[in-house]
């Protein structure tokens, strides 16, 4: 009795069958790598977002939270107003503020002395654990962002005018010293992402 003939694949049909194979194989690789690539980029855009964010946090509060509290020079023998801004100083903003929390109940005020300082594009928050420095106390300095093109302040003075420097040209003394805006406009430029603008009401 013969047994049915059984016909197997032609060298062809697996030539074709690999083929298929590969070209699905290669189409796979090729999604599989512009997913990962698309959530690298996706991931980078949200840290980024989050580092301005965070920035933004950080001046809006130091700011919202200005305390009229001037503090001594290093050497003791001036005062440096609660509030400065001006383009003749190495740094974009100085500012004594409260809402420092002390959980731990340190010896030490609730009050802070932040200063902004923009070095190459890179935008630093510099603060004391003290608020009357000697050159004894040391910065604790923090990089908050990067690719910063400007950082720009304009004050808002009670009487509705704004100036781009703090104390206002023409006051001085004690007085000019513990002197606050009544609002502050943050201007943020960034490469590749424009100008980014806040205001922030001064607390009374």
């Amino acid at each position: 009795m013969k047994r049915p003939y059984s016909q197997g694949f032609t060298l062809i049909e697996v030539l074709v069958a690999m083929a298929i194979f590969a070209v699905m194989t290669i189409l796979a690789y090729m999604s599989l790598g512009q997913t990962l690539a698309n959530a690298d980029m996706l991931t980078e855009r949200m840290d980024r977002l989050q580092a301005i964010q965070r920035t933004m946090r950080h001046l809006s509060n130091d700011l919202a939270a200005a305390a009229p509290r001037p503090i001594r020079s290093e050497l003791g023998d001036t005062y440096m107003p609660a509030v400065m801004v001006s383009a003749a100083n190495n740094f974009a903003l100085a500012v004594t503020h409260g809402g420092w929390t002390n959980p731990a109940g340190l010896p030490r005020s609730t009050q802070q002395r932040s200063v902004y300082l923009l070095e190459d594009g890179k935008l630093f928050r510099v603060y004391y654990n003290v608020l009357d420095t000697t050159y004894s106390n040391n910065a604790i300095s923090t990089q908050i962002l990067d690719r910063v093109e400007r950082l720009e302040f304009r004050l808002i003075q009670d009487n509705g005018q704004s100036t781009g420097e703090w104390p206002p040209l023409g006051t001085q003394g004690t007085s000019a010293d513990r002197l606050r805006p009544r609002a502050v406009e943050i201007i943020l430029t960034l490469e590749g992402e424009g100008e980014i603008r806040r205001i922030i009401e001064v607390a009374s």
